[in-house]
């Protein structure tokens, strides 16, 4: 080997090991990044006539394109999952566990004890004013249950919003990405920091819908969703959304009063089976159209059942066909066409409302001209036996089987368990998947001791080649001394 070929290896592994150091310390410094690829220098021999040495090939990203399509489908399911299990023990928690003091259980139980005690000693304004607050009290829960019911589905409508918006934000820059990386392929360039900016964009979008992604011959890449909707393609694919100002028990989606998904001006789902299921954005829509529909849909059909016993043609005799009963509709008497939303609705009969000074009409009748005998409990036992009594309902929201109103009740609590519990489960379940993924995503990725090792190696090679510059330098003046 000449002095001039040494000198030339010497210099290029010099230059390599430069690059190197620069793609050990990147690794290392973006060892926590999700997104970040690790880097590897690739490396080839030099042939420059006779010199020889080592040239700096490209700079290799690794990744592994089959496990971070299952994590990202894995985000999707997880985003999804985790929406339905916040919704249904948000609900429990509002319906409360059976025998907790403010549950919607114990709301029934006290109005029950209330007529119980105002019966034994009917007399008594202040056993009769308990039964009007705790009759007030349900009511009052009804009310709440309704109302947190629709700002779950408001905010789900708003939060659609906010996830196409970003969605059409990202598949824009996805879009822009693509043609950056097509043309430093066609000139050599390096793409590995650009790729990693793609796969921080399809990270932030991997929990709204399960991502399919297709890589082209030219580096670009088509983003499709799992179910089949195609939002990168060689250009940009918009999805559209209306949101909706005001969202109330009969503002519903089948019957128009609510939006869907549009993909470029065509109508598409995203219930199960639809072409955006799977993700955040599906649970949203599940939430606002399904979920929170039928939960209302159930306290409504309680409500209806509610005011139906305690209304005309129940205990109360004193009352006409048309007078609101025990429980009224905002204060009227309730129809059957309205009973969507009721349960927001329901309120006492203002003639019997605490300190009104008429809570002598639980006892007398709410169409009683005057006070009646002060002992006579045949009204107040009829109202606590009716709320006992096996009837079928009238709503259809509600299962047919005759049943009490404390059965519909119980059954309704204990549904709301139910369902968080299915949810909790598989969200459990979720989360496990996707830690598992994710840990053997790290686990492919940057190892900081292995890129330390690493770094005294380039260290040692780093020494071994500027020592071969020096002995080849000290050679060169003794042969121009001699």
């Amino acid at each position: 080997m000449s002095l001039s070929s040494a000198l030339n290896n010497a210099f290029t592994g010099l230059k390599a090991n430069t690059r190197a150091a620069g793609v050990v310390s990147s690794n290392i410094s973006n060892a926590s990044n999700e997104a970040y690829g690790r880097r590897e220098l690739g490396l080839s021999a030099l042939s420059a006539g006779n010199l020889g040495g080592v040239n700096v090939a490209s700079v290799i990203r690794h990744s592994d394109p089959a496990l971070l399509a299952d994590r990202m489908v894995s985000d999707a399911r997880l985003a999804y999952s985790n929406d339905m299990f916040t919704f249904a023990q948000r609900l429990e928690d509002m319906v409360g566990e059976s025998g907790t003091a403010g549950s919607l259980t114990d709301r029934v139980t006290a109005f029950e004890n209330a007529l119980l005690s105002a019966a034994s000693n009917p007399s008594s304004t202040q056993r009769l004013e308990l039964v009007a607050t705790n009759a007030r009290d349900l009511a009052t829960t009804f009310n709440e249950l309704s109302k947190e019911v629709q700002v779950s589905r408001q905010s789900a409508d708003t939060a659609i919003s906010l996830q196409v918006r970003d969605l059409n934000d990202a598949v824009s820059r996805l879009k822009d990405i693509n043609e950056v990386i097509v043309k430093a392929k066609a000139t050599g360039t390096e793409t590995a920091s650009i790729l990693d900016e793609r796969q921080a964009i399809l990270n932030q979008i991997s929990d709204i819908v399960p991502l399919r992604i297709v890589e082209r011959d030219k580096g670009e890449i088509s983003l499709f969703t799992r179910n089949g909707a195609t939002l990168l393609d060689g250009m940009a694919f918009e999805v559209g959304f209306s949101t909706t100002g005001a969202i109330d028990a009969s503002t519903t989606f089948a019957n128009g009063s609510l939006k869907g998904l549009t993909l470029n001006g065509k109508a598409v789902s995203a219930a199960d089976g639809g072409m955006f299921a799977g993700g955040s954005l599906a649970s949203k829509f599940a939430i606002r159209d399904e979920a929170g529909v039928l939960r209302q849909s159930e306290l409504d059909g309680m409500a209806r059942d509610l005011i139906e016993r305690l209304g005309p043609g129940g205990p109360d005799t004193t009352l006409a066909a048309t007078d609101p009963g025990f429980f009224t509709d905002n204060g009227v008497a309730f129809v059957a066409a309205s009973e969507a939303g009721i349960a927001g609705r329901i309120s006492l009969n203002a003639m019997i409302e605490p300190a009104s000074g008429g809570s002598w009409r639980i006892r007398d009748g709410l169409g009683a001209a005057t006070m009646g005998e002060v002992g006579d409990a045949s009204l107040i036992k009829g109202i606590a036996d009716i709320l006992g009594e096996q009837i079928a309902p009238s709503s259809g929201a509600l299962s047919p089987v005759a049943r009490s109103f404390v059965d519909h009740v119980s059954q309704f609590s204990s549904a709301m368990v139910g369902e968080r519990v299915r949810s909790e489960n598989a969200f459990i379940f979720q989360t496990a998947q996707n830690t598992t993924l994710k840990e053997m995503e790290l686990s492919k990725g940057v190892d900081t001791d292995q890129e330390l090792q690493k770094l005294l190696q380039v260290e040692q090679y780093y020494t071994a080649n500027a020592k071969v510059i020096s002995t080849v330098d000290s050679l060169f003046e003794r042969l121009l001394s001699i």
